[in-house]
């Protein structure tokens, strides 16, 4: 009798060793799959997605552990994001982040029953993303920080650190849609100040270097920079002619700034990531997007950089200084 129950152990621990591999797989199976479509590179918004995983594990998920992510990045080629998009509606993926505006709408375009979490810089109901920013109603929802307004504050910054400006210019990738939007804002903010706008278009390295040579042409006071993920790709680019030019410009994203840039006035885009990881992760556990708001960004950060004040021969006014969230020494 012991030598039988012995080998019904055996037998039993035997079944058990080849259960658990099977049980593995099949949790491994069962593993929610999301896609993240980016019109721009993994190497620019690196630390946004370490935010973004950031928002996620707040509702519980780890990427690797019991959510996988399949990523893709257009790197400021915004022709491809449909065919991604296409893509990612084969994976059948659960749930569709897509950042900024080009990718949105190439998502929307692509499925009308995935659930996409967007991240926007204009109106998404003019957008047709969302039936309205209470309850978007159908399948897709997520932030939207209106990026087009912010002109008239970045002009405002740059006068008063150059106060005999008189002609600005405006750079701006003619292929987003928000270029329009932003070249009208500011054109009418320098307008009720006297200035004169000089609208400038740039969708790759060559033409921006192009652009330069035209701002050096047109004896610019000053520059912005409009609202575009090409742009942040290109940030190293844009900062270093803009001190071998000695040109005074404000961005729209701190990593300019961080990048070597003189200024830069925007939305937190460490807000925005973290809430898009939440809500991501609130729609994998079973929300609807139709029953989530569009959050609207209300953080903006101010970050001066003072060696590249000093490169262009710059003193930055103390009321500059102290209006700062950030002043890199």
């Amino acid at each position: 009798m012991p030598d039988l129950r012995r080998r019904q152990f055996i037998t039993l621990l035997g079944g058990a060793a080849v259960a658990w591999p099977l049980a593995a797989r099949a949790q491994q199976a069962a593993m929610p799959v999301m896609g993240y479509l980016s019109a721009a590179s993994p190497e620019s918004v690196s630390h946004r997605m370490a935010v973004f995983r950031e928002g996620l594990a707040q509702t519980g998920y780890l990427e690797g552990q019991n959510v996988a992510i399949e990523y893709r990045w257009a790197e400021g080629h915004y022709g491809r994001l449909p065919e991604m998009a296409a893509e990612l509606v084969r994976r059948q993926v659960a749930v569709i982040v897509a950042i900024p505006i080009p990718a949105a709408l190439a998502a929307k375009a692509a499925t009308a029953t995935i659930p996409i979490v967007f991240s926007v810089g204009t109106d998404p109901v003019k957008l047709g993303l969302v039936a309205n920013l209470a309850r978007p109603g159908g399948n897709a929802t997520g932030v939207s920080f209106f990026i087009a307004e912010l002109g008239a504050k970045q002009l405002g910054l740059l006068r008063e650190l150059v106060p005999a400006a008189s002609r600005i210019g405006l750079l701006v990738n003619p292929n987003n849609l928000n270029a329009e939007a932003v070249a009208k804002d500011v054109t009418a903010a320098a307008s009720t100040i006297g200035v004169k706008i000089d609208i400038i278009q740039a969708s790759d390295s060559r033409e921006i270097e192009a652009a330069f040579a035209t701002l050096v042409r047109n004896r610019v006071d000053a520059f912005l920079v409009g609202a575009d993920p090409f742009f942040i790709d290109r940030r190293l680019q844009l900062a270093t002619l803009a001190t071998r030019h000695a040109i005074p410009a404000v961005y729209f994203r701190r990593e300019f700034t961080e990048a070597g840039g003189l200024m830069s006035y925007g939305t937190s885009s460490t807000e925005e990531h973290r809430q898009l990881g939440v809500y991501t992760g609130r729609i994998l556990k079973g929300a609807k997007p139709a029953d989530l708001p569009v959050v609207q960004s209300t953080k903006f950060e101010f970050v001066i950089n003072l060696p590249t004040a000093r490169a262009i021969g710059l003193d930055v006014p103390p009321t500059l200084l102290a209006g700062a969230d950030e002043v890199i020494e």
